[in-house]
């Protein structure tokens, strides 16, 4: 059993940044993949990144690319989502998920632990 905590969300004026932390405990964090996503009011949560277990693999959803970066440490047990450029339409709750298998994957009913979420709020 993995308990996922993110944290590292607030307000921010469009354009600036946050770093966003997905920290686990109760099993070694190193084997597992890890995704971000998010969800805006009113809408469907969707998937904005995730890093595989080693790190070595990284994939964005077309709409942070070039503006997101995702990345872990695993002797700390924590993935970390670096947000830049930020625009009023990345606001959501961001929840962090991992995912036991061989493969990463951006489909959210393969992640088998989630985090609570985290509220980032962009202001225009």
């Amino acid at each position: 059993q993995v308990q996922l905590v993110e944290s590292g969300g607030g307000l921010v004026q469009a354009g600036g940044s946050l770093r966003l932390s997905c920290a686990a405990s109760g099993r070694t964090f190193g084997g597992y993949h890890v995704g971000w996503f998010r969800q805006a009011p009113g809408k469907e949560r969707e998937f904005v990144a995730y890093i595989t277990w080693s790190g070595s693999s990284v994939r964005f959803a077309d709409s942070v690319l070039g503006r997101f970066t995702i990345s872990r440490d695993n002797t700390k047990n924590t993935v970390y989502l670096q947000m830049n450029s930020l625009k009023p339409e990345d606001t959501a709750v961001y929840y962090c998920a991992a995912r036991v298998g061989a493969d990463p994957s951006r489909a959210q009913n393969l992640y088998n632990y989630w985090g609570q979420g985290t509220q980032v709020t962009v202001s225009s």
